[in-house]
């Protein structure tokens, strides 16, 4: 199994380019499903859960071409409404083919879903969708199954206990796009990557409005085929400036889309680091000692991304102070806190908070990945400690970070994948 030896202490330097968004790609991907003639996607990143998704378009008729950063999707043969375990499983991104199946098939039978093991994820809220829109939906040993539903219009929310939900936004708006009439979602997720999907639909064809979180479907009678170009990954673009961060470096991210960022680049700015727009992208830099300790509570966008919280507590166990992460969509999403103590970092866990007071070094040292954000937030760690680290279990990394240890690698990091 491959692992990661690094080898920390090196302030990073020079242009990381930033690949496609993996939140986006997926349910656009499950989205092409819709379409009567083949849709191309560019700018799509190599990534291990992209090619779990191709797996599974592939499982359900369509036929998938890859050709570099380019897949062709056509999903003329798509006749296929289950999901097998097998496939679901593997990753929860899966699970996006249940809308089109329920639109288009008018059945589906899809396995409950897999993928990181970062706290419990329901899909309560994908069937109060499709429930809403008149579906009659079990769950029935292990699987999710709709049969031939009377689909309607309807006005509903789709907010839940820990506000929006991504999944299950993307699930309705795709399961509504044929209905006759107008669908309409209030409390629904205003994530880059929704927003995404909506445009991607609205270029097959659909009629989809969005103001502030309440989408409206009018639904239309087929959608066509498209080429569409996906937005860069904001959480991989946040990613490498906490690198730049940790290692007081200077690192210009290429084809970040800063918009997107705004509260992440916010929280940066407060700890130390210089962001400053360029053409294309953004220069991170460390250029003083100053240090600031800060708190943050995740929240459904536009607040502060979960999926960058396990970063910024490696950040943070190297930041002068005491500061302070409330997780408040995946509660349970701290294991990457046990790994960091092993390298030096002073964390404590009360409930769905992490306390963490700044040290002075980390110490290089054996550690295991846990999950994809954690497997991050632990290289992340490695480079700013004194040492070698062996990270363990790095094959979650490929899951999200297109060809990491090779960027990294390129600006200054002494880092090396050995099998």
């Amino acid at each position: 199994m491959d692992q990661f030896i690094v080898e920390g202490g090196v302030p990073l330097r020079g242009v990381v380019p930033i690949s496609g968004a993996k939140n986006a790609t997926l349910p656009i991907m499950a989205a092409s499903l819709l379409a009567n003639s083949p849709v191309t996607l560019r700018n799509v990143p190599a990534l291990m859960d992209i090619d779990s998704m191709m797996r599974m378009l592939h499982h359900v008729g369509a036929d998938v071409v890859r050709d570099k950063d380019s897949l062709v999707i056509d999903p003329t043969r798509f006749n296929v409404a289950e999901a097998p375990y097998d496939l679901v499983r593997k990753m929860r991104a899966s699970f996006y083919v249940l809308g089109p199946m329920v639109a288009k098939l008018k059945k589906a039978k899809v396995s409950l879903p897999g993928g990181c093991v970062i706290g419990r994820r329901p899909v309560d809220l994908h069937i109060k969708g499709l429930e809403a829109l008149g579906a009659k939906v079990k769950v029935e040993g292990g699987y999710v199954i709709v049969d031939k539903p009377k689909l309607k219009p309807a006005i509903f929310s789709l907010e839940g206990p820990s506000g929006s939900s991504v999944g299950a936004t993307c699930n309705t708006l795709m399961a509504a796009v044929f209905i006759e009439g107008r669908a309409v979602i209030h409390g629904a997720a205003k994530e880059p990557e929704v927003m995404a999907l909506v445009d991607f639909l609205n270029e097959m064809g659909a009629k989809i409005e969005v103001q502030d979180s309440t989408i409206t479907i009018e639904g239309v009678k087929e959608l066509h085929g498209t080429e569409h170009t996906i937005i860069p990954d904001r959480i991989e673009a946040g990613t490498y400036m906490v690198a730049a961060a940790i290692t007081r470096g200077d690192l210009t991210i290429k084809g970040c889309h800063l918009p997107h960022m705004e509260v992440v680049v916010s929280k940066l700015r407060e700890i130390g680091l210089e962001v400053e727009p360029v053409v294309g992208g953004a220069r991170c830099r460390f250029a003083n000692s100053r240090q600031s300790a800060i708190n943050i509570r995740t929240l459904p966008y536009p607040g502060f991304p979960t999926d960058l919280q396990a970063q910024f507590s490696s950040l943070l166990a190297l930041t002068k102070g005491e500061s302070t992460i409330t997780e408040t969509i995946y509660p349970e999403r701290f294991m990457h806190v046990a790994e960091l103590s092993r390298m030096g970092a002073e964390i404590s866990l009360y409930r769905a908070t992490a306390t963490i007071c700044g040290v002075d070094k980390l110490q290089g040292a054996p550690v295991m990945a846990t999950d994809l954000r954690a497997s991050a937030a632990l290289v992340l760690a490695a480079l700013a400690a004194e040492g070698k680290t062996e990270i363990l279990r790095v094959y979650h990394i490929d899951r999200g970070y297109e060809r990491l240890e090779k960027k990294l690698e390129a600006v200054g990091a002494r880092i090396r994948r050995v099998g």
